[in-house]
């Protein structure tokens, strides 16, 4: 079987029932989990077999890689306004040290493009639903300007019409920035919605 992919401008569906290895998957793409064998590779960067991903390699992959996971009420620091968390993941996709270098102007870009006025800044992730928060979180991750965002079961834990709100925001989002979505579900109507192709995981293999 030829090696899966997930190619630039695609949105991939990965889907398999509970413990197959869904979320391990997502977290090695991202440096935190180790492959065990076989070869992965995310943006031109070859992650090793057996040992975790050294310093310069977890920074590309954090410039090439970026996710989105299901609880909104932990993905965002609770002490941080809503602008901060934005700000510190443009400077950290710039490499511009101070506050004062990222402007208003991109924090409020990047709110628009999913759906949150820019009021939203000076609030707090208390202040927020949970699908506000996962507009956040969805804001935050492309700011980055990865090639690949990763979406592990990020509209699960939100009722219906919310992940409908979410899932119209996520193609325009792609469209714009260009990157490649792995979207982690096992609700086959999200697939069917959003996926331009589909890999079903069994037991740690892709079947």
């Amino acid at each position: 079987m030829p090696h899966p992919t997930v190619p630039r401008d695609t949105v991939a569906a990965l889907v398999g029932e509970s413990g197959c290895g869904k979320t391990t998957l997502a977290r090695i793409a991202v440096g935190p989990e180790t492959v065990d064998g076989g070869t992965v590779t995310v943006g031109g960067t070859a992650l090793p077999a057996g040992r975790r991903p050294d310093t310069a390699d977890r920074r590309r992959l954090a410039e090439q890689a970026q996710i989105v996971f299901q609880d909104p009420y932990s993905s965002i620091n609770p002490l941080r306004t809503v602008g901060s968390a934005l700000r510190e993941a443009l400077t950290a996709a710039t490499g511009r040290r101070g506050r004062e270098d990222t402007s208003g102007a991109e924090v409020r870009t990047l709110l628009e493009q999913v759906g949150l006025p820019a009021s939203y800044a000076s609030r707090r992730p208390a202040a927020l639903s949970g699908g506000e928060r996962q507009r956040v979180a969805l804001a935050r991750a492309p700011a980055a300007r990865p090639r690949l965002l990763i979406c592990d079961e990020a509209v699960a834990a939100l009722n219906v019409s919310v992940q409908a709100q979410l899932l119209n925001l996520l193609a325009p989002l792609q469209r714009s920035e260009g990157f490649a979505v792995l979207f982690i579900t096992h609700v086959l109507g999200v697939v069917r919605q959003i996926a331009d192709r589909v890999a079903v995981m069994h037991q740690g293999r892709i079947v």
